[in-house]
């Protein structure tokens, strides 16, 4: 096949064209998000994790963070692992324009990304990038507003294969549970993550925690456990600021003593009631449930974008690499929620949704 002079130029041409489309999330966040603004934490921490003092600036330079950050986020956006994400990098125009690449430049490795999720996993660094961009959106115009809806969802790794007894020591935290174990089983193994029921099924891995405040959808507050720890264990601590008091949550957040706290620090608890053995929901009861509902949906929501983006199991070991790529998850859905949002305001539309 004989090519012309100008058929790179013309390719990438329409390559812009489609990256300009509406439809095109990446065009859109790339317009709207400011990157320098995660540039002094993400510098700050890797320069904290370097392992020896740079002697002089000789040398190849180091990756850019920005560059690494971005590459996290079509991680996220398009359920890839380490590998797959440079693959994709090196193939995909639209991907490497997204980057600030052009063909042929350099795209850092799986290794390389590996290594920068280990930053972020130190330091609670993934959650100082996260309330750094809740700062820029209430500074923008987006604070929280008619109330906040806290719930939970199962993520599931893949499961462990051992023995009751090693089970049993691994639950209790006994360290020689796994000390006869080879090295790279260890590595392999989740000793973090732990058996959960829900509606007669069990599961296997952790539970992501949320706040989302009611009226622009956004992610507050979240938090990582292990599957078997209760919702309500962590009810309080998702509790953020918001102009308004209302707080929405399912019934398994109902407690007196919880109701209690709750009215005490002035909130209004909107919380489902429970229907017990020979003791039915009232029609009064039934009818708030029925009105609370209406609002606590909003975060079906947002798990479900989530969800969508990222099927199957959690491919990662241990809680720190879990709160690393839920973390993500969550700051990824905020940062294409506020693009989309900025656009419809742009384009004169309603932004509520």
């Amino acid at each position: 096949m004989d090519y012309s002079l100008f058929d790179l130029q013309e390719h990438m041409a329409k390559i812009d064209a489609k990256i300009s489309k509406k439809a095109n999330p990446l065009a859109r966040i790339n317009q709207f998000i400011d990157w320098e603004t995660f540039r002094p934490d993400l510098e700050a921490a890797r320069e904290k994790a370097r392992t020896h003092e740079r002697k002089s600036n000789a040398g190849r330079k180091p990756v850019d963070v920005i560059l690494l950050f971005k590459m996290c986020i079509l991680q996220n956006l398009y359920n890839l692992s380490d590998e797959a994400a440079e693959d994709h990098c090196m193939c995909n125009l639209l991907f490497l324009r997204f980057l600030g690449l052009e063909f042929g430049d350099n795209v850092p490795d799986a290794n390389t990304l590996w290594a920068f999720k280990e930053v972020l996993k130190k330091d609670n660094v993934i959650e100082t990038l996260f309330s750094r961009f809740d700062a820029e959106l209430r500074e923008n115009g987006f604070e929280a507003r008619v109330g906040q809806i806290v719930d939970a969802t199962i993520v599931q790794v893949p499961v462990r294969r051992d023995s009751r007894e090693v089970n049993e020591l691994v639950k209790q935290g006994t360290p020689e549970a796994v000390m006869d174990w080879p090295k790279n089983t260890r590595r392999q193994k989740d000793t973090d993550a732990s058996h959960t029921k829900k509606n007669s099924k069990s599961f296997f891995g952790y539970k992501l925690h949320l706040s989302v405040d009611v009226y622009w959808k956004f992610i507050r507050l979240w938090s990582v456990t292990s599957a078997s720890v209760h919702d309500s264990r962590v009810f309080e601590c998702l509790l953020t600021e918001n102009s308004d008091w209302f707080v929405f949550a399912d019934s398994a957040y109902r407690s007196e003593d919880v109701l209690l706290r709750l009215e005490r620090a002035g909130y209004i608890p909107c919380i489902s009631y429970r229907a017990y053995r020979n003791t039915p929901l009232t029609a009064v009861q039934l009818r708030w449930n029925r009105l609370w509902s209406g609002f606590r949906c909003r975060v079906e929501h947002v798990f479900g974008c989530m969800k969508g983006r990222v099927r199957g199991v959690l491919r990662s070991i241990g809680m720190g690499r879990a709160r690393v790529c839920l973390g993500l998850r969550c700051l990824v859905y905020n940062l294409d929620r506020y693009s989309m949002l900025c656009e419809r305001k742009q384009e004169g539309g309603a932004i509520m949704a």
